[in-house]
């Protein structure tokens, strides 16, 4: 069990790259990732690093995942569909 002040690299699906690219746009711990969304998040890494490919499914999918404490791949569809339109839109 997570609490806000978990540190990102202990939550689901946050290996040491995506741990990496969170904490170099300010997102460090589970409270961080809750306040600015994963959408957000995924904005903010894509607009640091434009040149790189960032899939949704291992990016956005993840970052609600663990939030959720779930593997992203559990996410239902309307959900990754949402998630998908809000990092888009």
């Amino acid at each position: 069990m997570s609490n806000a002040s978990t540190p990102i690299t202990d939550l689901p699906n946050i290996g040491p790259t995506v741990a990496r690219r969170l904490a170099a746009v300010g997102i460090r711990t589970r409270d961080d990732l809750d306040r600015v969304g994963p959408a957000q998040a995924w904005k903010r890494m894509h607009a640091r690093e434009p040149g790189t490919t960032l899939p949704v499914c291992y990016y956005l999918y993840s970052l609600q995942g663990a939030l959720l404490g779930c593997h992203w791949n559990e996410l239902p569809p309307g959900e990754k569909e949402r998630l998908v339109k809000e990092a888009k839109g």
